[in-house]
Order: structure tokens, then sequence, then C-alpha cells
């Protein structure tokens, strides 16, 4: 029986029926979280970067503020999903942040403001990491060689699954 609550919030592309979450989410499920993921449909005219990331971060805060009225432990949030920050912040909540948008400043200043703990996961070829950063903001970070923003790494697959299970430690190990 879980006796603890993860809320997993997608990215823009990548809900929470891909590797990250399958995997980050068993891992989680094995040290007794219960999972409640989210699902959305992205508008097709969102345009954060448009927009301004004021209205983005609304957007995502409207879709997980619903999801907190049952006591909930850890966020998981992936990209898109890591503009729940300020949320996160304000609650005191524990999270882990996949691939989290550290170009953003919101973003950044909600996680310089929180008080619970939070594990950054990112990957030195995408351009929304920023690894100095990361290491600045928290002692609890992953980053991983040459991983994209899906976290997939260069060369043979088995590479890619290594850096998944890389994540799957990470994770257990932060929330243990």
């Amino acid at each position: 029986m879980a006796d603890r609550r993860a809320v997993l919030i997608p990215g823009r592309g990548y809900d929470t029926r891909y590797p990250l979450f399958l995997y980050a989410g068993e891992a989680l499920r094995r040290v007794g979280f219960a999972l409640h993921g989210i699902s959305w449909q992205v508008p097709e005219r969102f345009a954060p970067n448009q927009d301004g990331p004021r209205a983005a971060i609304d957007w995502v805060a409207r879709q997980v503020a619903p999801t907190l009225t049952e006591p909930t432990d850890l966020l998981v949030g992936k990209s898109l999903g890591s503009l729940a920050t300020p949320l996160a912040a304000d609650r005191g909540l524990a999270a882990v942040w996949l691939t989290p948008l550290l170009h953003v400043a919101e973003v950044v200043d909600a996680l310089r403001r929180a008080t619970a703990p939070y594990l950054l996961v990112g990957g030195t070829a995408d351009p929304s990491w920023d690894g100095s950063l990361a290491r600045r903001l928290t002692p609890h970070v992953l980053e991983i060689e040459e991983g994209d923003h899906a976290l997939m790494v260069p060369g043979p697959l088995a590479w890619s699954a290594e850096a998944l299970g890389r994540v799957c430690t990470a994770v257990e190990e932060f929330v243990r």
C-alpha cells in the first residue's frame, strides 16, 4: 500500500506514458508512492515565448492545481511541466524536475525560493539545461553527458537506456 503520493506533470510533447515517466514512476511505486498522472492537450496557439512565460505558467498551474486537492508529497515534471515550479515553491512541495526550463527566469526564481528539496535532471546537449546553474541551485543534480531534451544520447540505443537507468536510480535515491 502506498503511503505517499506523487503527481506526474507532462511536457509539451512528452506525456506521462513516455519512458522517463514510465520508469521513474515505477521507481516511485517501488518505494511506496501512489501515482497521479496528469494528461493535457496543449492548445494549438500556445506560444510561451510569444505570450510570455507568465501566461504559460498560469496555464500549467491551472492544469496542476486541481490535482493538489489531495495530500501530495512530490511533483515530477518534464520540461513544460517545470513551469509548475512556482506552485511547488508556494506549497512547499518536494519535486523532481526532468529537463527543466532553466532558461526561463520565473522557473529559476521559483527554484531559488523553494523550501522543499528538489532534484534537477538534464542533459548537456539540451539548450534548456544549464548544469552550472543547476548545481548552484541544489545539491540534487543528475547531468547526462550528451543527453538531449528527451535525455537520449547519441550512439547505440543501449546508451540511452543506461541514461534512463541513471535517472531511475537518482529518483530512488532522492526520495529515500
